[in-house]
């Protein structure tokens, strides 16, 4: 199976898992807060919709978003109005949705793989420099994420041992030497460990470029050693706070604090 196909096959499993999940959440429950700023469990699950349509050739809503004060920048804006235009929808309304858009574009991935990875996205995405590679493998990410946002909101724990669950986890810790270098900004010679349950351990260090650089070889005695479960990982690399359990940093305190205060590599 190629690379492209894999994405293409987690993406369609976290699409079940996640309008699976939506279909069990009661009415009183679509109102909760998520972890997101300004979107409750409704507005995440329209999120899902509005993007899904789009991908399955859907016009984009182009209404006004009021006061939002969440919203700050042109693709927040962008991906605001896909909510608020579906403010008035129902469960039933946005499940439909995002089981016909998907349903029709998985057809058409099916009738028509895509082969070439570095080929431009189509429409929007593409417009914003991602590849196909690069599209392919966002949205299961997207999608998991934000079923895991949903889970928290409700509180229904689960979900972590899917597909999606690794395929996220191992986009996050392929950004690790970006994250030690860029983000961290650790100093030159750093190195780091993190090790992620059910995955293999990645280690990472800053070269005297100040570039990061992933190591082919697992250090036994790095600068910092980040051990966690999957929840907390992706939780964290997916900027939704800090968990109060499952990680355990070593070694320099002072430079694991500052991983984990960079540790976020989506928005």
């Amino acid at each position: 199976m190629s690379e492209l196909s894999r994405y293409v096959d987690t993406w369609w499993s976290a699409v079940e898992d996640f309008t699976h999940l939506v279909e069990e959440i009661p009415a009183e429950s679509w109102a909760l807060p998520t972890d997101l700023p300004g979107w409750d469990v409704h507005a995440v699950v329209a999120h899902i919709a509005h993007l899904e349509a789009l991908l399955a050739g859907a016009d984009h809503d182009d209404v006004a978003i009021g006061e939002a004060d969440h919203v700050r920048s042109p693709m927040g804006q962008f991906t605001e109005q896909g909510v608020v235009a579906r403010r008035g929808a129902s469960r039933d309304d946005l499940v439909n949705e995002i089981r016909e858009s998907t349903t029709a574009r998985h057809t058409a991935l099916l009738a028509d793989p895509p082969t070439d990875p570095e080929a431009p996205a189509p429409g929007l995405f593409g417009a914003l420099g991602w590849s196909t590679r690069t599209l392919l493998s966002n949205r299961p990410l997207d999608l998991w994420m934000h079923e895991q946002d949903v889970r928290r909101a409700v509180g229904v724990p689960g979900g972590l041992d899917s597909a999606g669950a690794a395929h996220v986890t191992d986009v996050f810790l392929a950004s690790l030497p970006y994250v030690v270098a860029k983000r961290a900004a650790l100093p030159t010679g750093t190195t780091v460990v993190v090790e992620v349950v059910g995955h293999d351990p990645v280690a990472a260090t800053v070269g005297e470029d100040g570039r990061g650089q992933r190591l082919a070889e697992v250090p036994t005695d790095p600068t910092v050693r980040l051990r966690a479960d999957r929840a907390a990982y992706t939780r964290m690399a997916g900027g939704r706070g800090r968990p109060t359990e499952g990680f355990e940093v070593s070694g320099d305190a002072e430079l694991g604090e500052r991983l984990l205060s960079s540790l976020a590599v989506t928005p």
